[in-house]
């Protein structure tokens, strides 16, 4: 769940970055509340909890010229996990963010920033190199469309069918409190 957690906050910050656009997007575009509906990851630790994990909901805002923060809220065992991370511009090449804490790099593969967006995070953690795609969504029902690109992403970044998981929808957690 730790993993989960930790690779929510890079992921959204991708939301800032996408190949295939050729200016920044407004980002007005961008803030705001979106659910994580569907993860992919190699990590051994997201393989034997994925089954146990849930949608979790992440807001997207902007303090200053150069930061990001995201705040978060993650259904667990015990209730609704809730934390909220500060994210620094690293790169005039796009929009590219780095979190001190959670040293992490991310990526959008694709996205249309009204109502999905496929995030690539890569974390290396005790000498091994971790990976994982999210799949956001505007709302807790996330397209047939952008479920299929995800999942073609997936394939092509060789994730297996036992490393991808679609998450259920939980009501417990709200970002509205974090």
């Amino acid at each position: 769940m730790r993993t989960l957690a930790l690779s929510l906050g890079l992921a959204l910050l991708c939301l800032l970055h996408t190949g295939a656009a050729a200016t920044v997007p407004d980002r007005s575009e961008i803030s705001g509340k979106w659910y994580v509906v569907a993860l992919a990851s190699n990590s051994e630790k997201f393989l034997r909890e994925k089954g146990n994990m849930k949608m979790a909901v992440v807001r997207i805002s902007f303090p200053g010229e150069d930061e990001l923060e995201v705040s978060y809220a993650v259904p667990n065992p015990k209730g609704c996990r809730k934390w909220g991370t500060t994210f620094k511009k690293t790169s005039d090449d796009g929009e590219v963010y780095y979190s001190e804490e959670a040293k992490k790099t991310v990526e959008v593969l694709d996205t249309d920033y009204k109502s999905y967006a496929v995030i690539f995070a890569t974390r290396v953690k005790d000498g091994r190199t971790l990976h994982m795609m999210r799949l956001y969504s505007r709302s807790r029902e996330v397209s047939p469309a952008a479920t299929a690109i995800f999942k073609k992403l997936t394939r092509e970044r060789n994730y297996t069918d036992e490393m991808v998981v679609m998450l259920p929808s939980q009501d417990e957690c709200s970002v509205d409190e974090v």
